[in-house]
C-alpha cells in the first residue's frame, strides 16, 4: 500500500458530510466557506493558504466575505484565511478557536469531525458579521478541493 493522500483520509461519505456542513453554515450567512486539503507543502502554511485562496477565486464574492479552511495533512499544519471584508472587521487571532477545533479532532484521526466542527464555528462567526440576506446566492462551490 502506498502513501495515504488527503483524499484517502476523507473518503466519499465524509466528503459529503463536510459539504453538508458547509451548506448548513452558509444558510445562516452571506459569507462563503471553502475547504482545501493538501498532502504536503514546501511553503509556510499561511503563505500557501493565501495562494490557494487566490487560486480558488475566493476574492470574487460581492462582500469579500469568503473564508478558506486550509489543511496540509502530512505537515500537520492548518490555516483559516478570511477575505478583505472580514479582515477589516475582526481582530488578530479571530480564527484561533477554529484552528483549535481542527487540531483537537485531527490529533485523534477524526478528520471529517474536525472539519465539520470548524465549518460550523466559521459559520457562527460569519453569521454575526454577515447575516444571511434575502438576495443571497451561493457565490462559491461547496466542494472540497485537493492539492
Amino acid at each position: 500500500m502506498g502513501v495515504l493522500t488527503a483524499a484517502d483520509l476523507l473518503p466519499g461519505a465524509d466528503q459529503e458530510r463536510v459539504k453538508e456542513a458547509i451548506r448548513k453554515a452558509e444558510a445562516r450567512t452571506s459569507g462563503e466557506i471553502r475547504v482545501h486539503l493538501d498532502d504536503t507543502i514546501a511553503d509556510e502554511v499561511l503563505d500557501h493558504a493565501a495562494y490557494i485562496f487566490e487560486e480558488l477565486g475566493m476574492f470574487r464574492t460581492r462582500d469579500r466575505n469568503g473564508v478558506l479552511i486550509y489543511v496540509s495533512l502530512a505537515d500537520r499544519q492548518a490555516a483559516v484565511i478570511g477575505d478583505a471584508g472580514i479582515n477589516a472587521r475582526v481582530p488578530e487571532g479571530f480564527w484561533d478557536d477554529v484552528l483549535a477545533l481542527l487540531r483537537e479532532d485531527f490529533s485523534h484521526g477524526r478528520f471529517a469531525d474536525g472539519l465539520c466542527k470548524a465549518i460550523g464555528q466559521v459559520g457562527e462567526k460569519l453569521h454575526t458579521l454577515f447575516p444571511y440576506q434575502r438576495d443571497d446566492r451561493n457565490e462559491l462551490p461547496n466542494d472540497i478541493s485537493f492539492g
